[in-house]
């Protein structure tokens, strides 16, 4: 038996799962055991950091996955976004890296830089 909190939503379902005989209870929703079977197979988060700028106005801006990358990759994109610094003026939604590391996922800017 194994449990999980199911973050997908506010309520927080407190999942539990008997691996052996794949059965799953507590969850309030279909989203529920979705994100359940998906964290024991292959975890995924959705990443927000911030990036360095040139800009003294705006040392740093906020900026987030457009999607969800593999939980296990987050140390190594989090360095990749360190190695970088924005010398433009940004949107928000503005794409800031297309498909981060191979991951299928760009990273947007979530704040602007103007």
């Amino acid at each position: 038996m194994k449990q999980i909190t199911c973050i997908t939503c506010p309520i927080g379902c407190r999942i539990t799962i008997d691996i052996i005989n794949d059965i799953y209870s507590g969850n309030k929703c279909q989203k529920g055991l979705e994100f359940a079977k998906t964290e024991l197979t292959a975890p995924k988060r959705t990443l927000t950091s911030t990036v360095r700028t040139i800009f003294q106005e705006f040392p740093v801006v906020s900026v987030r996955t457009k999607g969800e990358v593999p939980k296990e990759r987050i140390p190594e994109i989090m360095r990749e976004l360190g190695k970088i610094t924005i010398s433009q003026k940004m949107s928000i939604g503005d794409t800031l890296v297309t498909n981060i590391l191979n991951t299928g996922c760009d990273i947007i800017v979530t704040s602007s830089l103007w």
